[in-house]
């Protein structure tokens, strides 16, 4: 299996998704700005948003996944069938539960996560918290799907499901906004409610999906359907590896509530400013991390299961050599090229010059982690793979406190920005701490070449870095938002050139693309 054109066919897809999620984000800037208004909106989102990330992609997908792939490498597909019913029955049960208490406990929820709202976004908060909180359910099934997809490497429908979530968005806003702001209700309430219809749609997807290959899950609707799912050996099995994979993915999105209630107290727009500087972060994640994750998790369980310590090494680290060809460059981007992407993707109509300044400071943060980020995308399920999700949660706790040590430091001196770069500096710790525990395992033995491999990127990267440096300060990216569309285009050259130059410099050097495609 050529796993560099599996990764690359999930980041196209997962570029179709970024793509419409920052035209729903410049949507959101240019229609209402960077207010308390958008503050409230963000934190009644990032409630459901933090739980899927949680449950879903998280504890869920990390202890889900490996015991998928290893009942399939080794008991066949009718029992891995009668894991996937099981483990759906319980599921659905309590997603049901966890809607039912969240819609009644929003107001503390909101408070939880933005008490520095005023009053008026504070209810406006929680009625939009309602409105998607169930959205977390149709996204844990989701998840469940493309564990199931992924394992039997059917990456497509998993990655090109998420820009169901961003067209629904944008056409609810576009059709529901004015009509709800003439009949007295904040415009912005159009935004949740095509959250909702997202994770709909995104859910009614993945049935004609799952039949395709034979594993539509049979689920129980009576409690004695319930009681029998529960007793499956695989869902006790998952509920244990769950504990320790729920504490290493909550402390991490502790982190997250813990900045959102943080930056709600900065003032107006800081929130907003976060979350419009995450969304760039999101992008190479979501291109290089989530597609190397993807691709790997099943390759390093089936490995593992088998017994094929070479090759669970080896896809180990193509999967790092593939973090360094491209995530680095991307942190330089983010690094340099802060405040001409700020301007370009939110320049317009409500957003101002001001948040541009605010927003690609805390880009650049994100810049300075972003390596990190990615690399444990990678390094963190190989732990998985052995399920074993005890170490990532130890470190991750380790790393939450030394991020709020970072954020006393950071947050006085550089303001919200100090929030992202905090994250990012304890995602570097996360990512070498996972190494040196791999290595630490004999679980990973580098191959060669590695530093020469390393001075190649480097050198690309500094070439690179040195072109858009020039761009930056040469051109007036704000001024130019008067030409949206010569702006646009000077972008896009720039972005061009900048991929030309870093891929030229790493020819040149002797790098060869057809050595990447699949472990040595």
């Amino acid at each position: 299996m050529n796993l560099l054109r599996a990764a690359s066919t999930i980041s196209l897809l997962t570029l179709t998704s970024r793509i419409t999620g920052l035209v729903r984000e410049q949507m959101v800037a240019g229609l209402f700005g960077a207010s308390f208004l958008t503050d409230a909106f963000l934190v009644a989102f990032r409630i459901p948003n933090l739980l899927r990330r949680l449950l879903a992609e998280g504890a869920f997908s990390q202890a889900f996944v490996p015991l998928l792939a290893a009942t399939r490498a080794t008991d066949g597909d009718e029992a891995t069938h009668r894991l996937v019913d099981a483990v759906a029955t319980v599921l659905t049960w309590a997603l049901v539960a966890t809607s039912v208490v969240g819609i009644v406990a929003a107001p503390v929820l909101v408070w939880l996560l933005g008490s520095g709202l005023p009053s008026r976004e504070f209810d406006a908060s929680v009625v939009m918290t309602r409105i998607m909180f169930p959205y977390i359910a149709c996204m844990s099934l989701v998840a469940l799907s493309a564990g199931i997809m992924n394992t039997w490497r059917r990456f497509v429908v998993p990655a090109a499901t998420p820009v169901l979530m961003n067209l629904s968005t944008i056409a609810v806003c576009w059709a529901l906004a004015a009509p709800l702001q003439r009949a007295g209700f904040p415009g912005i309430y159009a935004m949740a409610v095509g959250v909702m219809l997202g994770g709909v749609l995104q859910l009614a997807v993945q049935w004609p999906a799952l039949r395709s290959i034979g594993m539509l899950p049979r689920l129980g609707w009576t409690w004695r359907a319930l009681r029998e799912a529960r007793k499956h050996p695989g869902v006790g099995r998952m509920l244990i590896n769950m504990g320790p994979a729920l504490l290493g993915v909550g402390v991490s999105q502790l982190s997250l509530m813990i900045n959102t209630q943080i930056s709600s107290n900065l003032g107006s727009g800081a929130t907003s400013w976060l979350n419009y500087a995450d969304r760039l972060m999101e992008f190479p994640i979501g291109l290089l991390g989530v597609a190397l994750a993807s691709v790997l998790t099943p390759q390093l369980s089936a490995a593992q299961a088998s017994g094929q310590s070479e090759r669970y090494s080896r896809l180990l680290d193509w999967g790092l050599r593939m973090v360094l060809l491209l995530a680095l460059p991307c942190a330089v981007a983010l690094l340099v090229f802060a405040v001409p992407l700020t301007a370009v993707l939110y320049h317009r109509g409500a957003f101002t010059p001001a948040d541009v300044g605010h927003t690609a400071q805390s880009v650049m943060g994100w810049g300075v982690g972003l390596l990190g980020l990615i690399a444990v995308k990678v390094l963190a399920p190989g732990f998985y793979a052995r399920q074993d999700t005890g170490t990532p949660a130890k470190i991750a706790i380790a790393v939450l406190v030394l991020t709020q040590c970072f954020n006393l430091v950071f947050v006085p001196w550089v303001g919200v920005a100090g929030l992202a770069l905090s994250i990012g500096l304890g995602a570097l710790v996360n990512a070498s701490w996972l190494l040196w525990g791999l290595r630490k395992l004999g679980s990973y033995r580098p191959e060669p070449g590695w530093v020469r491999f390393a001075l190649r990127v480097a050198l690309g990267c500094v070439a690179m870095g040195l072109l858009q440096w020039q761009l930056a300060t040469r051109l007036d990216w704000i001024a130019l938002g008067a030409h949206e569309f010569q702006r646009a285009l000077f972008m896009a050259g720039s972005l061009a050139a900048s991929a030309a130059v870093y891929f030229a410099v790493l020819l040149l050097a002797g790098l060869r693309p057809r050595a990447l495609g699949r472990p040595s």
